[in-house]
C-alpha cells in the first residue's frame, strides 16, 4: 500500500458512487487526505438528493455499466448543476453524448488511461508510456530517478523487421480449415504454372499454352493431344487428377472460413504477423484499447480471446485486428502466435490470477520476451514486488484512482504514468508530481444498506469485461 501524501490545507465533502475496487480506492485516498465521503453503491432518488444536498465539492461517478453511468451523471447534474462530476465511461459514444450534454462532466474510462502505460513497455522495455500529442509520439522514460517526456523515434531496424513481418504474415494459415484453403490454393496455381510451362518449353505461344493449362486445371482436358505427345498426355492426365484433390480442399477451405467466425483473415490487415508484434491475451476493455493505441503507433497487433463469439472479438474485427480464439495460457497457441519472434507480450484479462498464469507459460515457452502484466483487483497481487522479475506490472485501478482523484481535488493533470508502485500525475507543462494512493481495503463503506436499493442505478458487470 502506498502510504497517503500530506493532508491538503483545504478539505471538503465528496461523493463517490459505485461499488468497484476503482470506487473504494478513491473513497479510501479522499478520507486520508482528511476530506468528508458520501459513498453510495446503488443509490435511489432520495438518498442522492440527500447527498448532494449541502453542494459537495466533486462526484465521482465509477459504475461498472456505462448506462448506469451515463443515467447517474445526468441525474447528478439535475439535482445540482454546478456540481463538478467525474465519470467513467467505456463506449466513445455515449462518452461524447454525456461530454455534450454536461460540459462540467469529465469523462474518461480506466481502459484509456492504462491503454499508453501498457504500450510503452509493449513497445521498448525502458518506456514508461507513449502519448499520442498530435502527429507526433510522447515517450515517458525515467532519467535521474524521476520521470520525464522525450518525442519517441523507432528504430530503423525495427521498422524494417515490421514490415517484413506484416508481408510474411500474408496467406499464413492458422487453423485447419485454413490450411486447407492455402493447400488447395496453391496446389491448383502449381498445376496451372507446371502445365503452361511444358506446353511454352514445347513452342506454343503463351497465350495458347495458358487456354491448355486452363483447361487442364478445370478438368475439361487439354484442347489438344496429339498421339505422339505421350509424354503430355500423361501430366495432363496426372494435372486433372491432382486437380480433383486440390480442388476438394481448395472448396472444403472456403466453406471452413465463410462459416467461421472469421477473426483472422488471409490478406490484409487481420492476417497473423510473423514478427515484431505483440501478443495481447485478454481482448475485454484494456485489450482492445491496448490492440488500438499500439495499431496507431504503428505496432502489428494481435488478440487472444477465450470465446470467438464474445462482443470484444467482433469490435476487435470491426477494428481490423485479428483475433486467435484460444486460451493465452496453452503453449500450442503461443507457439503459433510465434512467441518467440514477438516484440512483447501483454497479459490484461480482468482476472489477475489468469494473467499470472498467462506469463508463467510464455516465459516457459520464450523467456527473453519481455512480459506486460495488468493487475489491480487483488491487492496482493497489485502491491507486490515478487512480481516484477516476471515482467512489468501495470496496476490499472490506481491508474484511474489517481486520475478521477486528481480531477476531484482540482489538480491539473493530462495523463498518469506508472513506475513500478509509484503513480505519477503528468501536468500540461510537462511536470510529473508524485500522487500517493490508499488502498480500496481502507474504505470505511461496506456494502449492506438496510433499506432495500432501487431499481433505478443498479449497475450489472456486463459492460466491464
Amino acid at each position: 500500500m502506498t502510504t497517503p501524501g500530506p493532508t491538503s490545507p483545504h478539505t471538503g465533502s465528496f461523493v463517490v458512487i459505485g461499488e468497484t475496487n476503482l470506487a473504494r480506492r478513491v473513497c479510501a485516498s479522499l478520507t486520508a487526505r482528511q476530506h468528508s465521503v458520501s459513498h453510495l453503491f446503488e443509490p435511489r432518488d432520495d438518498q442522492l438528493r440527500t447527498a448532494l444536498r449541502d453542494q459537495p465539492h466533486g462526484v465521482a461517478v465509477l459504475l461498472h455499466n456505462d448506462v448506469a453511468a451515463l443515467r447517474c451523471a445526468l441525474a447528478v447534474a439535475h439535482i445540482s448543476p454546478k456540481v463538478p462530476i467525474v465519470a467513467t465511461v467505456f463506449d466513445r459514444t455515449v462518452a461524447d453524448e454525456l461530454t455534450r450534454l454536461l460540459p462540467q462532466c469529465n469523462v474518461t474510462s480506466p481502459a484509456d488511461l492504462a491503454a499508453p502505460t501498457l504500450a510503452g513497455p509493449c513497445a521498448d522495455p525502458s518506456v514508461l508510456a507513449l502519448h499520442r500529442r498530435g502527429h507526433r509520439t510522447e515517450a515517458v522514460r525515467i532519467r535521474h530517478e524521476q520521470p520525464c517526456a522525450e518525442d519517441w523515434h523507432p528504430r530503423r531496424q525495427r521498422r524494417r523487421r515490421l514490415h517484413l513481418g506484416n508481408m510474411a504474415g500474408q496467406l499464413r494459415p492458422h487453423d485447419g480449415g485454413t490450411r486447407l484453403l492455402v493447400i488447395g490454393l496453391l496446389g491448383l496455381l502449381a498445376v496451372l504454372l507446371g502445365d503452361w510451362t511444358w506446353l511454352v518449353g514445347h513452342g506454343h505461344h503463351p497465350a495458347e499454352a495458358f487456354f491448355h493449362a486452363a483447361r487442364v486445371v478445370a478438368a475439361v482436358g487439354p484442347a489438344t493431344a496429339p498421339a505422339e505427345a505421350h509424354g503430355y498426355q500423361v501430366m495432363a492426365g496426372a494435372a486433372m487428377l491432382a486437380t480433383l484433390v486440390f480442388s476438394a480442399l481448395f472448396t472444403a477451405g472456403v466453406i471452413e472460413h465463410m462459416l467461421g467466425p472469421k477473426l483472422i483473415g488471409l490478406i490484409g490487415p487481420r492476417t497473423l504477423p510473423r514478427s515484431g508484434h505483440v501478443i495481447v491475451v485478454g481482448m475485454g476493455q484494456v485489450g482492445i484499447r491496448l490492440c488500438v493505441e499500439l495499431r496507431r503507433l504503428g505496432i502489428p497487433v494481435v488478440g487472444v480471446e477465450r470465446d470467438p463469439h464474445a462482443e470484444a472479438a467482433r469490435l476487435a474485427r470491426a477494428l481490423g485486428i485479428p483475433v486467435l480464439a484460444g486460451h493465452g495460457e496453452d503453449r500450442a497457441v503461443l507457439e503459433k502466435l510465434r512467441l518467440g519472434q514477438a516484440r512483447a507480450l501483454a497479459a490484461v484479462g480482468s482476472d489477475d490470477l489468469d494473467n499470472i498464469a498467462v506469463a508463467i507459460a510464455a516465459h516457459g515457452v520464450a523467456p527473453t520476451t519481455p512480459l506486460v502484466i495488468r493487475a489491480g483487483e487483488h491487492e496482493a497481487i497489485a502491491e507486490t514486488r515478487s512480481l516484477l522479475p516476471m515482467g512489468t506490472i501495470r496496476d490499472v485501478t490506481s491508474l484511474a484512482a489517481a486520475y478521477v482523484l486528481a480531477h476531484l481535488l482540482r489538480e491539473p493533470a493530462v495523463a498518469v504514468v506508472a513506475h513500478r508502485q509509484d503513480v505519477y500525475l503528468q501536468t500540461p507543462d510537462e511536470n510529473f508530481i508524485p500522487w500517493p494512493l490508499t488502498a480500496h481495503g481502507h474504505c470505511r463503506h461496506r456494502t449492506s444498506d438496510p433499506s432495500p436499493p432501487g431499481p433505478v442505478w443498479r449497475s450489472s458487470s456486463a459492460g466491464w469485461p
